[in-house]
């Protein structure tokens, strides 16, 4: 987005104030950097409630004439309003029974991901070109009938053949979780027990894959005081963020705002 629009947003737009304090067009077009929107008015508007959400913050922390350590990578403004919200906000620690409903309700979330170990023989194909791809395809199941019968073969096999990087260490691609690789791949994957190969070449968009399961570690699924301290933390976090919010939306709804009609005070605080 151009400096040059958000200038021409800038005359275009009235004044932005808190409490009368004008908050600079210069500021407000730095921040809409940071706003990335379908429009220049969009970004602008973003922007100048993010900077009068901070200028109303700051405000609140001035009046209190708190006494403020900057920290090692803070700017003062920033450990003003960390400052603010820190005297003024208090959460609750999580009691052991919401942690316990939490972890009833969502227990599969504390599950580890489960883990697989594949090897595999890429023989490229051009989809484009029948006859060699059906060709390619034909010599894929050629190669899974010899590794039925030598299966110890399928490390030189991969070294020689196929055309992935992987071949280097015998077509092993290390440890693998379900998102990682093509869909057909990972269905095919996922079906294999471990130390089986694939009965039917394997096809995507690279070419034709035998597929070898060598190891498959399933993610177990935690017991209560395992997951726990993981809970504490994120209902700790959540209880913050909610309190942040509505403390913002009240320091805000104190302060008169002028040039800027803001639609539920989103704190950079908690995003």
């Amino acid at each position: 987005m151009s400096g040059h629009t958000l200038i021409e947003t800038a005359v275009a737009t009235p004044d932005v104030r808190v409490n009368g304090t004008l908050i600079e067009p210069e500021a407000i077009a730095a921040e809409a950097q940071h706003h990335p929107s379908d429009s220049p008015e969009a970004a602008w508007k973003a922007a100048a409630e993010a900077l009068v959400i901070r200028e109303s913050l700051l405000q609140a922390a001035r009046a209190r004439e708190l006494s403020v350590e900057v920290g090692e990578h803070e700017d003062p403004d920033e450990a003003l309003i960390r400052a603010l919200t820190e005297q003024e906000i208090s959460v609750p620690e999580p009691d052991e029974e919401s942690c316990r409903r939490y972890f009833a309700n969502n227990r599969e979330r504390f599950r580890p991901a489960d883990i697989y170990e594949p090897a595999h023989i890429l023989l490229q194909a051009d989809s484009k070109d029948a006859i060699a791809y059906d060709a390619v395809r034909a010599d894929t199941r050629a190669l899974i009938a010899h590794l039925k019968l030598h299966p110890d073969h399928f490390d030189r096999l991969a070294r020689e053949m196929s055309a992935c990087n992987s071949s280097a260490d015998g077509g092993r691609l290390g440890q693998v979780a379900r998102g990682e690789t093509t869909p057909a791949f990972e269905a095919a994957m996922l079906a294999l027990s471990a130390g089986e190969l694939t009965e039917e070449p394997v096809e995507t968009p690279y070419g034709f894959h035998i597929i070898r399961l060598d190891r498959k570690r399933v993610g177990e699924l935690p017991e209560f005081e395992e997951a726990r301290p993981l809970i504490e933390d994120f209902l700790r976090d959540a209880s913050w963020r909610r309190a942040v919010a509505q403390f913002v939306s009240l320091v805000v709804g104190e302060a008169k705002i002028e040039g800027v009609e803001l639609h539920g005070a989103n704190s950079p605080l908690v995003q």
